[in-house]
């Protein structure tokens, strides 16, 4: 079975279904679905995602930089609930505006070479920056009446760990997690294609060789240990961030059939 969502305006897009579980389950169809940037989808992909798929909710992961400087996408013209949740810790200045974020923030270089420890270096860091959007964003899909699409940019790095942490919640076995993040690695000069000439992603990715973007096995697997060394796993998480048990098992039982 195929879960990659075909599409006019995205090219990593994919479903969260048909996934086993612990317990000898499997996730839900159209409950959860993971994408890029979501800017350029043409009326078709809008009527297919509503009307088709029952999407009913957007959670965007992007910083409010990109959503400024990108605009309004298609979805927003719908009846759909949109939900922004910024992983920057930077996005907490309310003060700053985006012509000064695209100025200090936009190409700045992490000296850092490019690698799976790089990648789950930032991606942790989502968790303990801004632990009240990784939140804010699981608790969208769990409340929502039908389809979450989360999506970033790229879909591969803020996505990969909010809808890692989401199936980790589900029971989804972590081989599983990790070969989906991975999974991003098939479309990956395809979606940089898209972004490389397109503000501001322009400023930073001509820069990167596609090497140093491919999503890596060992940086899903860190960010899963972390949670489990620090939180007892993702559902500790969670209920250090504030989460009851009965919320907990919202999201499971959103996923799961």
């Amino acid at each position: 079975m195929t879960r990659w969502i075909e599409l006019d305006g995205v090219v990593n897009m994919r479903d969260l279904g048909g996934l086993p579980t612990r317990d000898g389950r499997t996730t839900r169809e159209g409950r959860l679905i993971r994408s890029d940037n979501l800017q350029a989808l043409s009326e078709g992909d809008v009527r297919h995602l509503v009307e088709e798929l029952g999407v009913t909710d957007v959670v965007d992961l992007r910083s409010h930089v990109e959503h400024e400087v990108t605009g309004a996408g298609p979805l927003r013209s719908t009846p759909l609930t949109h939900h922004h949740h910024s992983l920057l810790r930077e996005d907490l200045d309310a003060g700053e505006t985006v012509a000064e974020a695209l100025a200090v923030r936009w190409g700045r270089e992490d000296p850092a070479p490019r690698d799976g420890t790089f990648w789950a270096r930032h991606y942790t860091g989502y968790l303990t920056r801004r632990p009240d959007s990784v939140a804010a964003a699981l608790a969208a899909v769990r409340d929502s009446a039908g389809g979450t699409v989360v999506h970033c940019a790229a879909g591969k790095d803020r996505t990969g760990t909010v809808v890692g942490m989401a199936l980790a919640v589900a029971g989804v076995p972590e081989e599983e997690i990790i070969a989906d993040y991975v999974l991003t690695a098939e479309r990956l000069e395809r979606i940089i294609g898209r972004l490389i000439e397109v503000e501001p992603y322009r400023r930073s990715l001509p820069t990167h060789t596609l090497e140093e973007q491919l999503p890596r096995a060992e940086s899903m697997a860190a960010v899963l240990s972390h949670l489990d060394a620090e939180h007892g796993g993702t559902v500790g998480w969670l209920e250090a961030a504030g989460w009851t048990q009965e919320e907990v098992t919202r999201l499971r039982d959103r996923l799961v059939g």
